[in-house]
């Protein structure tokens, strides 16, 4: 920002900016100080300093928050130029720790964060526990919130071993699915914890975010709980996804079609578990970031993004063991791409970025 003096002690002249926002640009400026009563170098000096707060204000575009949307305090306009040029997260660790100083917190304007930008790896478990209902809203009740999630997760695990479902070698993952099946009211005495679930995935993945088993259990029952939320939307979903690839790159689709691939492909497991154990972690992370705010929509973007992304093996499969193994091993920086582009996908489909939870009716 700079400010020209054009006659010493008689006016400043702020130059002229614009701010993008919403895909409009308005203008401000330019602002001119009159210093012609001011009689003094101190009275002088307050009110260029005054003004230059105001003009500085209008870096930061604060817009009104309505049910629907959300502009995120203190949002330098710059931002959006650097993501365009590939500086992402430019400003948004200052605006999440913005947020996070918020009493109480605010669920909306966090899962608009989430829906919006990059969550920085370093808020992003405090920020999927509060997202997820882990952790409640009201800052000063987390200590006993804590607390009180490790005393339930003792109990359970007591009365596992009490029944003697569990023992001592039996995995983690099983562990948590034992947890979670007994605090539902799911466990019966024929319960098989080998059994295929989309609990397991899920919680082995979280198992590379978090350290704390404690952490990871009640996560993982949060983060699974949602997921049944959405679970009969599913069909609609795979319906959507097929739609979307059909008009993205018709060539492959026909070619899938045609050879019968695409009635095999798990996609509904992939759905269920949102990709864990389909992409790594990084890339995991970024996707799940979205599911958290909850656009559950994202997830058919990543369908099609992958299959495009894998176009050239997908091509010369001719049965769906061949395509699962194209599908397979995705390499790390080819994961990151694909989160990356999906995300970008369902910016571009979404004229109003909001945490959108599907509905049978919607495509």
């Amino acid at each position: 920002m700079h400010y020209i003096v054009q006659k010493p002690k008689k006016r400043v002249r702020f130059n002229e900016v614009a701010v993008e926002y919403r895909g409009r640009y308005w203008a401000l400026g330019p602002y001119y100080v009159n210093l012609k009563n001011v009689e003094d170098e101190e009275q002088s000096s307050m009110k260029i300093n005054q003004m230059q707060y105001y003009y500085d204000s209008a870096y930061s575009v604060k817009a009104i928050i309505t049910s629907n949307e959300m502009a995120l305090d203190e949002r330098n306009f710059r931002s959006a130029y650097y993501e365009k040029v590939g500086f992402r997260s430019v400003e948004e660790k200052k605006t999440l720790e913005m947020l996070l100083k918020d009493k109480p917190l605010d669920m909306g304007k966090l899962k608009q964060f989430c829906l919006r930008f990059s969550v920085p790896p370093t808020h992003r478990k405090l920020l999927w526990k509060l997202l997820l209902g882990v952790l409640p809203m009201y800052i000063d009740c987390h200590s006993f919130v804590i607390k009180q999630r490790q005393q339930e997760y003792e109990d359970l695990l007591r009365a596992l071993e009490i029944m003697r479902v569990i023992d001592g070698n039996t995995p983690k993952p099983q562990l948590f699915l034992a947890m979670w099946l007994l605090q539902s009211g799911r466990l019966h005495f024929e319960s098989n914890l080998k059994m295929e679930s989309s609990f397991i995935p899920i919680t082995q993945s979280l198992m590379q975010f978090f350290d704390d088993d404690i952490d990871i259990y009640w996560v993982s029952k949060c983060f699974y709980d949602n997921v049944l939320k959405f679970e009969n939307d599913i069909p609609k979903l795979i319906e959507s996804t097929w739609s979307l690839l059909e008009k993205e790159d018709i060539a492959l689709y026909e070619h899938l079609y045609s050879t019968y691939i695409i009635n095999h492909f798990p996609i509904r497991q992939w759905f269920s578990c949102c990709f864990a154990g389909v992409l790594n972690e990084s890339a995991l992370g970024k996707i799940w970031d979205k599911i958290c705010g909850g656009s559950y929509k994202l997830l058919m973007f990543v369908v099609v993004v992958l299959f495009t992304n894998q176009r050239h093996k997908l091509m010369k499969a001719y049965n769906v063991e061949r395509a699962m193994e194209c599908l397979s091993q995705i390499p790390e920086e080819t994961a990151e791409i694909i989160a990356n582009k999906s995300i970008e996908m369902l910016q571009q489909h979404t004229q109003h970025v909001v945490y959108d939870k599907l509905k049978a009716t919607s495509t």
